[in-house]
């Protein structure tokens, strides 16, 4: 008989740029940062889950497109709780339409670097999410 978790789940999303040799080149930094987050969720007592997969073919793991986010949002529970992941600059409007109807708790984090932006592209998505009434 499987085990069954009754700890709650968050899904992640890792948001990104459009230019896939920018996602390349900052994916191992936003791998390392999840790693660590996923940890401390985990210590916290949740389940992680991706929203949406590692593409193997373009070597990252990133919502790259306005599209890209439509089609997350599309497949994901309104009302789930989400962690926005951020070690590198993203173009906040991959995800700013999905957030505007989205019902769960939203938390973003982002990582401290002087070469990875991370906390630019949270900041750009907070004050994005600011402006457009998000809460």
């Amino acid at each position: 008989m499987a085990k069954t978790s009754t700890q709650p789940t968050v899904l992640l999303l890792a948001n990104g740029d459009l230019r896939i040799t920018a996602n390349q080149n900052c994916w191992e930094a936003q791998k390392e940062m999840e790693q660590t987050l996923i940890k401390a969720v985990k210590a916290a007592g949740y389940n992680i889950k991706r929203a949406h997969p590692y593409k193997k073919d373009q070597k990252h793991g990133f919502i790259q497109s306005q599209k890209e986010g439509m089609d997350v949002f599309a497949k994901i529970d309104p009302k789930a709780p989400l962690i926005i992941a951020e070690a590198v600059w993203q173009y906040s409007h991959h995800l700013l339409h999905g957030l505007l109807t989205h019902q769960g708790p939203i938390l973003t984090v982002a990582n401290w670097s002087g070469t990875w932006p991370g906390l630019v592209g949270m900041l750009n998505l907070n004050g994005s999410m600011t402006k457009a009434g998000i809460k």
